[in-house]
């Protein structure tokens, strides 16, 4: 096996996509990565001993790679899902008897798991609802480790300015981490804004076919040392057929993205000035309270938008016909859902309320198909 230039930091996104990370089939002279489905490998005479657990077989370093280089990180891991690239973070970094501040509006299963099992492993916390330096200060303890942001925010689109986490961060020697998954590699790239940990839950953009679940760390080399140590404990590692469709489906990352993004923007326009939805959220409209921030740290504003519709949302759904609704996002297709009954079932209603999650809410993932397609799809259905 022999690998190509491990991603010159000077080419253009899309070069990264195709180029970065690959594996040279240096046998039959394939232009794609061979997939390696070897469990067991040759101990002797080996630089390395590969074992899948490890994180360290053929696809797994590729897509790897490949990740980091988009990020603009210096390594990356890869895991069987989202969620499992979130555990190891937060129980790789954090010990019994730390605190960390976590703000409040992110992603239900992320919610839910530092609620549960960070109580249960005597980690301690803090949900913060406006993630500012009062705020953030208010919060500091003495036994503080770490601040998790998710930004845009899942599923009210809030945007928090990263680069007012890292420099709060650095003050207080606490390791900041983000899920970036939202926003994609394409749209924002927190490390050069001095984040240290990006989360991605690949199962979204990075794989962006609805076919593959999986997750991935981003982080400086000291880091992710530190995270993978314990993560072969953990063994969330994802497994080569899915690390040779992950790297496959990051080969269009950038046209996906770039197609996604102008459709979302014509769609939240639209949505805006109709009658029967009751408000909007995407950063890329001037009336979003995060626009200005979002524009200085997003090279693109996403395709994840969300609106509260006036009618029965269920009912709305239903007349959907091009728009399916799904629980998951980003995918080539467009999907909405109901926060309250998927992604933020678990924290309850009152939770949801004290976050800002209405009944009538409902999540938009924008899909690559024609704009003019689904806008007529919401209006018949509105």
């Amino acid at each position: 096996m022999e690998k190509s230039s491990d991603g010159n930091r000077n080419w253009g996104t899309s070069t990264i996509c195709i180029h970065t990370g690959a594996v040279s089939d240096q046998q039959h002279k394939g232009v794609v990565s061979p997939l390696y489905p070897a469990t067991a490998y040759n101990y002797l005479d080996v630089d390395i001993h590969a074992y899948p657990r490890y994180f360290n077989t053929p696809n797994m370093i590729a897509v790897s790679a490949k990740i980091a280089a988009l990020e603009k990180g210096e390594r990356a891991l890869v895991y069987g899902s989202g969620m499992a690239a979130i555990y190891a973070t937060l129980f790789s970094l954090l010990s019994p008897g730390d605190h960390a501040i976590f703000q409040n509006d992110l992603y239900g299963g992320t919610h839910h798991a530092v609620t549960s099992e960070m109580k249960r492993m005597g980690i301690l916390y803090t949900f913060i609802d406006s993630v500012d330096e009062e705020s953030l200060v208010a919060a500091l303890t003495p036994q503080t480790k770490l601040v998790y942001v998710e930004t845009p925010s899942n599923p009210l689109l809030k945007i928090i300015d990263l680069s007012l986490v890292s420099k709060f961060a650095r003050a207080h020697d606490l390791i900041s981490v983000i899920d970036n998954t939202f926003a994609s590699p394409i749209n924002q790239n927190p490390i050069p804004l001095g984040i240290d940990v990006v989360i991605h839950s690949g199962t979204k953009y990075l794989g962006g076919h609805s076919d593959i679940l999986s997750g991935a760390i981003v982080t400086s080399e000291a880091l992710i040392g530190r995270i993978r140590e314990h993560s072969v404990n953990f063994g969330g590692n994802l497994n080569a057929q899915m690390c040779h469709l992950l790297e496959r489906s990051l080969l269009t990352l950038a046209l996906r993205v770039r197609q996604i993004n102008q459709n979302a923007m014509e769609i939240s326009e639209f949505l805006y000035q109709h009658p029967k939805v009751d408000a909007v959220y995407y950063p890329g409209l001037s009336s979003h309270p995060g626009h200005d921030i979002a524009k200085r740290q997003m090279a693109g504003f996403g395709g994840m938008l969300s609106f509260e519709v006036s009618s029965d949302p269920d009912e709305f759904v239903r007349k959907l016909s091009v728009i399916r609704p799904a629980m998951s996002l980003g995918g080539v297709e467009s999907t909405i859902t109901s926060p309250r009954l998927t992604s933020h079932a678990k924290i309850g209603a009152e939770g949801r309320q004290k976050v800002g999650i209405s009944d009538n809410l409902l999540r938009f993932s924008v899909g690559i198909e024609d704009a003019a397609d689904l806008i007529r799809d919401l209006d018949s259905a509105l």
